[in-house]
């Protein structure tokens, strides 16, 4: 499956917290694409889509491998590389990222500290430009990586973005725990960027209040209340 797409894949330094933001011209980008695990590393597969790069590039970190010394790995793996792209940011904030020579239209990644940004089938350099600069620049402002990854990928569309047009997007965090802080995904929309930053905000007042309740490592019974959470308007009664 051919995935032409454009995606940032960080780790918030002060907070540890890891994930994938990432939109294509393909319905479901969220089904294939991002890679995330708490404490370990976040990843970008693209292009002609391999999720093992996903699967396998994971397990390597959790191993105690860099993003280096597993991006390398993949490529010994994977027969078909020069077909792939590849984005890796690991639990240290070390990153790399691998765009092979048979990928489609213009193509490209760009990396630092914290971040990994790369893109295919795009109309130029602009577009991962763009969200370089809207990731770098946020840092000053304290804002949540969920918050950073839409603001990068919204400016990456507004740069130009897949040259194919828009269908898809998602925005995978983690944290401390094993399960995602919010994995959000807008499977098919004619403005898909936009529209993950309208759920985003919808979650923030009927979704996360929830996820603070969930179970965790620490409290293992979790934090439910009844009567707060209908006093909040999170439940209704019957």
């Amino acid at each position: 499956m051919k995935i032409n797409t454009f995606s940032i894949t960080a780790r918030c330094e002060q907070t540890g917290q890891l994930g994938v933001a990432v939109s294509t011209k393909v319905p479901a980008v969220g089904m294939l694409c991002p890679f995330v695990e708490s404490g370990v590393g976040a990843i970008a597969t693209q292009s002609f889509v391999n999720p093992y790069l996903g699967i396998w590039g994971l397990d390597h970190l959790r191993h105690g491998h860099s993003a280096q010394e597993t991006i390398e790995a993949l490529m010994t793996a994977d027969p078909g590389i020069a077909f792939r792209q590849v984005s890796i940011v690991d639990a240290h904030g070390n990153s790399v990222a691998f765009s092979g020579d048979q990928c489609d239209g213009w193509y490209g990644h760009y990396t630092g500290p914290n971040y990994a940004i790369a893109g295919n089938m795009l109309v130029g350099s602009e577009t991962l430009l763009a969200m370089q600069a809207s990731f770098v620049s946020s840092h000053s402002a304290s804002l949540p990586l969920v918050e950073r990854l839409l603001t990068a990928l919204q400016a990456g569309q507004d740069a130009g973005g897949d040259k194919r047009g828009r269908q898809s997007a998602a925005v995978k965090v983690y944290h401390h725990e094993a399960y995602p802080l919010l994995d959000l995904r807008v499977d098919e929309h004619p403005d898909p960027v936009p529209e993950l930053v309208r759920i985003y905000q919808v979650a923030q007042t009927s979704l996360v209040p929830l996820l603070n309740m969930l179970p965790t490592r620490d409290t293992p019974a979790g934090r439910f209340d009844l009567e707060e959470s209908r006093r909040k308007g999170l439940l209704q009664d019957d």
